[in-house]
């Protein structure tokens, strides 16, 4: 059974940081890329990062880029997203996604249940 697991979130300061994890079950890890998305009523989904299943390909999105990193031991947990100089505007519900092949560019199949973070000025 694929289950992915989304945990670190929290309150953090804005120009602080702040780690998310991914652990993921139920699969091979070697063989998906794992990506991140966020979700806020206001602004809707937005893709924050993916990583390969090799994990030597990174992609960001235009509101991650620079601040937030993700990373990954391949055929390991967690998948971690570092958050490094958070914005207000970053305040949302984080989730990890798999992708059904080893690259970002596959479509996602499986979520896990977010983690919240929170980002005060």
């Amino acid at each position: 059974q694929v289950q992915l697991v989304d945990s670190g979130g929290g309150w953090v300061q804005a120009g602080g940081s702040l780690r998310l994890s991914c652990a993921a079950s139920g699969f091979k890890l070697d063989s998906h890329a794992i990506g991140r998305l966020r979700q806020d009523p206001g602004k809707g989904r937005e893709r924050v990062a993916c990583i390969s299943a090799s994990g030597n390909k990174t992609i960001y999105a235009y509101i991650s880029k620079g601040r937030f990193t993700i990373s990954r031991d391949v055929g390991k947990n967690p998948v971690y997203l570092q958050m490094n100089n958070p914005k207000p505007e970053d305040t949302a519900v984080y989730h990890c996604a798999r992708r059904r092949g080893q690259v970002c560019a596959d479509e996602s199949d499986y979520w896990g249940q977010g983690t919240q973070v929170t980002v005060s000025s």
